[in-house]
């Protein structure tokens, strides 16, 4: 967590930048605002985390649990989760965090500009605690674009001597007026493994309409997701770059209740469809190497 000094010395570093504000947020976070005649957006230093997208006179795009955990140690519910260097639990070691530890690593301010496109960079690069969970030298950044849509993209780049392989996401949670109420276009034909029935492997035909627990891992889709919102009478697209991998998810009724972060009836408010490489579609990065991982976020009538 930002110490007292590092969040005035931030503050002190940006106060002049047209459209930046940063402060204290929800648990003492340190959050970076920022805003043009478009939209506004917000990102916890906590995770690289997007807390927030929402254009102007519009219903937010994003989604946050009211029962979240805003803590140091504790992933935040909704927005954008970075998940790295693994997706899910880890595969040998399930008592290491799952969805890997950059969402919940402190991460650092690289550059943040303002005017009509405000960005914000921030990055993570190894130390013991990392290297404990993963032995691979590494060095993140995430970088957010604010225009007329959201753009995110997270690079990743490997300075050591030896490849290392990675699953990774953009674990988007989205608003929507109501889950049954919406639909999810652009998967029509994809294989997928349906984590709720034991990873069982399956293929979409049409539509995703969600009136289940929905776990879903979509292999080989490189195209756009757009979520249909009847109530809300707009489409939120979801275009993507570097991913391989879309997953969507949503935990109904009794997943609900047995996750301490999520309200027992907020199922209803969210759907995540996820920009992501993960079961089959893991990347490799060679010495010297990097990869992109990044997705655009627009709102349609």
């Amino acid at each position: 967590m930002t110490s007292t000094s590092e969040l005035q010395s931030l503050q002190e570093q940006f106060a002049q930048v047209p459209g930046v504000a940063v402060t204290k947020g929800p648990g003492g976070l340190t959050v970076i605002g920022i805003v043009n005649r478009h939209a506004e957006a917000s990102i916890a230093l906590h995770g690289a985390h997007v807390l927030s997208f929402q254009p102007r006179g519009a219903n937010p795009a994003l989604w946050v649990s009211r029962h979240s955990q805003f803590a140091a140690k504790a992933p935040i519910r909704g927005g954008i989760p970075i998940c790295w260097p693994w997706f899910g639990p880890h595969p040998d070691d399930p008592a290491k965090p799952a969805h890997g530890f950059a969402r919940i690593s402190q991460w650092t301010v690289v550059d943040i500009s303002g005017g009509e496109d405000p960005r914000v960079r921030l990055a993570l690069t190894d130390s013991d605690a990392t290297r404990a969970l993963w032995p691979h030298p590494f060095r993140l950044e995430l970088t957010v674009t604010l225009g007329t849509g959201l753009d995110v993209e997270l690079l990743m780049q490997n300075p050591g001597t030896g490849p290392f392989t990675c699953s990774e996401a953009l674990h988007c949670y989205f608003a929507v007026s109501s889950v049954d109420r919406m639909s999810i276009e652009g998967l029509h034909g994809c294989a997928y493994l349906d984590k709720v029935a034991g990873s069982a492997r399956r293929e979409q035909t049409g539509p995703i309409a969600v009136t289940a627990e929905t776990d879903r891992v979509y292999l080989e889709t490189t195209g756009d997701c757009v979520i249909v919102d009847a109530g809300w009478d707009r489409r939120i697209r979801v275009a993507k770059r570097g991913s391989a991998t879309t997953v969507v998810w949503n935990p109904w009724v009794n997943r609900s209740r047995q996750l301490p972060d999520f309200g027992d009836e907020e199922y209803r408010e969210m759907v995540c469809v996820e920009t992501a490489n993960a079961a089959d579609d893991r990347i490799t990065v060679e010495p010297g190497g990097e990869h992109r991982l990044a997705t655009t976020l627009s709102i349609e009538a």
